[in-house]
């Protein structure tokens, strides 16, 4: 289960800047709109000090981290969603992510000119969720345009069904709401599902401040995000998206230095990804041995048997029984063999819900 964020924002937000820090690729990140003209697809491995000391335990040939992709898209503008600035072409880039991060600008000064002419996150923000919520109501009109008139024929039950959720999603984007504030039911979530509406995902805000304001209390810019994010629930992890690309050109131990020297625990990447998980509910488990050792992302509340599907779907189809070590148990006594002795080492049904940190061996017969 790969995890996909799609970055949006308006030019000269910091997003390109942000994205060469993932990505360690460096795409043209010039003081001007819409430098990042094609799309750009950039994998992370996702930090997680567990797969190190399962490495240090097993030494196995291979070590496969789990990965976050990001897309990044050009520079958003007023207008986007009408083709203004090339924007409505990669709106859809975005449609298949699992969430949205949207870089707000939160520093002022510097050599970077702000599309608007001055530095006003809400309104930044406003910008692009307008920009996202007239995308999902072009996709919304033109749907029922096709299926309305049917439905009123045929009263064909799904068709009425699909017709009632659209209205439902228009007359709520109407009113500035979001869809992912809308109360739908898990069965409507599945029909929905089919549009990939924007405003449907989960949203993360990256507040990009300066280097100078990291460690420090958040500023006024900060503090408008973390005050509009939270009407919405939504997470909001500060960041500074140049000490980032300063930060993925270090080793690990000169980066440890660095973020010591800022006076922060973590990096903003790191944040961002914890956020994420959190967000989306995912955890992790692993799987184990000297030929591979690998991290595994399942959704929580996923059983055995969806989670061995993971891995393949034979693993699924066939499944027999999950021989399960919490990756606690492994540390503390030192050995899967010692596991055993101690009797924590567990057979587990396709019933069983798996936990985050589980140690897996699926059984399987196809």
């Amino acid at each position: 289960m790969s995890l996909t964020a799609g970055i949006v924002g308006l030019p000269n937000v910091g997003k390109s800047t942000l994205f060469n820090a993932i990505t360690k690729k460096h795409i043209l990140a010039e003081n001007y709109p819409f430098a990042t003209i094609d799309p750009n697809v950039g994998v992370v491995t996702v930090p997680d000090e567990r797969i190190d000391k399962l490495n240090e335990m097993y030494h196995p040939e291979r070590l496969i981290p789990t990965a976050y992709e990001f897309t990044d898209i050009a520079g958003l503008v007023k207008g986007a969603s009408k083709g203004e600035g090339l924007g409505n072409k990669f709106l859809s880039h975005i449609r298949e992510t699992d969430a949205i991060c949207e870089v707000v600008r939160c520093f002022d000064g510097g050599k970077i000119i702000h599309v608007d002419g001055s530095i006003d996150p809400i309104r930044d923000i406003e910008t692009i969720n307008l920009e996202l919520a007239i995308s999902d109501l072009d996709i919304i009109n033109n749907r029922l345009e096709k299926v309305a008139k049917k439905a009123r024929t045929t009263k064909n039950k799904d068709d009425l069904k699909e017709v009632e959720l659209l209205e439902k999603a228009k007359e709520n984007l109407e009113k500035d709401i979001p869809l992912r504030l809308v109360d739908f039911s898990d069965e409507d979530k599945l029909i929905l599902k089919n549009y990939s509406f924007l405003t449907i995902k989960p949203i993360i805000y990256l507040a990009n401040v300066s280097e100078d304001e990291l460690g420090e209390d958040d500023n006024e810019y900060v503090k408008k995000v973390k005050e509009y994010a939270a009407k919405e629930n939504a997470p909001v992890v500060t960041l500074c998206a140049k000490v980032e690309e300063e930060l993925s050109e270090l080793e690990d131990e000169d980066k440890e230095e660095m973020l010591n020297a800022l006076g922060i625990e973590a990096s903003g990447l790191d944040k961002l990804i914890k956020a994420t998980y959190d967000l989306l509910g995912l955890a992790t488990y692993f799987t184990v041995g000297k030929d591979e050792v690998r991290a595994w992302t399942f959704k929580k509340g996923m059983n055995a048997k969806k989670c061995a599907g993971i891995i393949h779907t034979d693993f699924e189809k066939g499944f027999i029984k999950a021989e399960v070590t919490s990756y606690e148990d492994l540390v503390k006594y030192g050995s899967e063999l010692k596991v055993k002795e101690a009797g924590k080492q567990r057979l587990e049904g396709k019933d069983y819900l798996m936990q985050d940190g589980d140690i897996c061996l699926f059984r399987f017969n196809v």
